[in-house]
């Protein structure tokens, strides 16, 4: 087998993330977070400290969103020794329980920017942080169409 370069596994680890919330696999997830301190802040939450309260926000997270896809934009990988910094964008269409049985409520955007900190073990690249902060949004579109006509 042969392996990647560290950029190419950070991103693969990155992805694995991101897929693992999209898939609503807590135990994945678990899996690619360090055994160490860890933190993670989430769009308008306090600091989170410690496998325990990290890891218990996920299965909140998980256990009240029926769905969840992100579309990652921007993404920069940056690897330092044993530490690798990604930066992107998430863009994200989320949806929770709709009032009948069964059904999707609908849908919402999010525009969100996010700094995840991975760390070399020897199990291969591990999240150490994630911290996501919303953007906020631009003016008006017709502001936009406006200036370009």
């Amino acid at each position: 087998m042969t392996r990647g370069t560290d950029v190419d596994e950070v991103e693969r680890a990155n992805t694995a993330f991101y897929e693992a919330m999209e898939r609503g696999d807590f135990d994945e997830l678990s899996g690619l977070w360090l055994n160490d301190e860890i933190s993670c802040v989430h769009p308008g939450w306090p600091v989170l400290t410690g496998r325990g309260e990290v890891l218990r926000s996920y299965a909140l997270i998980m256990a009240n969103t029926d769905y969840i896809q992100f579309f990652l934009t921007d993404v920069k990988v940056t690897v330092m020794a044993d530490t690798a910094l990604v930066t992107c964008t998430e863009n994200i269409l989320s949806g929770g329980p709709a009032e009948e049985a069964g059904e999707l409520g609908p849908l919402v955007g999010q525009l969100v920017v996010a700094t995840n900190v991975f760390r070399r073990t020897p199990d291969g690249w591990k999240l150490w942080s994630h911290h996501a902060s919303p953007v906020l949004a631009e003016a008006s579109e017709e502001e936009g169409e406006e200036s370009s006509g």
